[in-house]
C-alpha cells in the first residue's frame, strides 16, 4: 500500500516538472531576446509546480540553446533555486522569483528569433531549451525499505520549442 501511495506521489512529480518544462520552453520561445524572458520562464515554473510537489524541491533550471533533438548546443543559462532575484519587465512591472543566476552561457539578447538568422554565429532560428532538475524527498515510510535511494530520486525533464520567428 505504501508503494502505491509513494509512486502516486512521485508521478505527480514528474508530471508536474515535465510540464513545467514544456510550458516554459514555450514562453522561452515566445520571448525569444526581449528583456525579461528568463524571468517570466522561472515565474512561469515556479507557479506550475504546486502540492503536492514543492517548487522548492527544485534544484535547478537550465536556458539553452538546443539542436532539432532538443539536445545541448554550446552553454546553458543556469538559475538554482534560492534567491530572491527582482525581476523588471519593460513597462515598469517588477516582481521576484525565488532563483539566483548560476551561470549566463545563453544569455536573452544572444538568442535569435530572425527567420533568416542573425549573421555567421546564428544563421538559422534557433530553438530554445528549458531542462529543469527536481529532486523527489520520500512522502511516506518507503524510504526505509528503499535502501539504494535513501534520500529520495533527482531527475530531470527538458522540453525545446523552436522560436518564434520574427520576419
Amino acid at each position: 500500500m505504501l508503494a502505491i501511495i509513494e509512486f502516486a506521489f512521485t508521478f505527480n512529480s514528474v508530471l508536474a516538472v515535465n510540464f513545467s518544462s514544456r510550458s516554459a520552453s514555450l514562453l522561452a520561445a515566445e520571448g525569444g531576446p526581449n528583456l525579461g524572458t528568463d524571468c517570466v520562464v522561472l515565474r512561469s515554473i515556479e507557479a506550475n509546480i504546486k502540492a503536492p510537489a514543492s517548487d522548492s524541491q527544485i534544484v535547478s533550471v537550465e536556458i539553452y540553446q538546443a539542436n532539432t533533438n532538443g539536445d545541448l548546443v554550446g552553454a546553458a543559462t543556469v538559475y538554482q533555486f534560492g534567491g530572491p532575484t527582482a525581476c523588471e519587465l519593460p513597462g515598469g512591472v517588477t516582481f521576484t522569483v525565488p532563483f539566483h543566476l548560476v551561470q549566463d552561457g545563453y544569455p536573452e539578447a544572444s538568442r535569435c528569433n530572425v527567420i533568416a538568422g542573425c549573421g555567421t554565429l546564428h544563421p538559422d532560428l534557433e530553438i530554445v531549451g528549458v531542462r529543469i532538475t527536481y529532486h523527489y524527498s520520500w512522502v511516506t515510510p518507503l524510504r526505509n525499505f528503499v535502501g539504494s535511494y535513501p534520500g529520495g530520486l533527482t531527475f530531470a525533464r527538458s522540453n525545446a520549442t523552436r522560436m518564434e520567428p520574427v520576419l
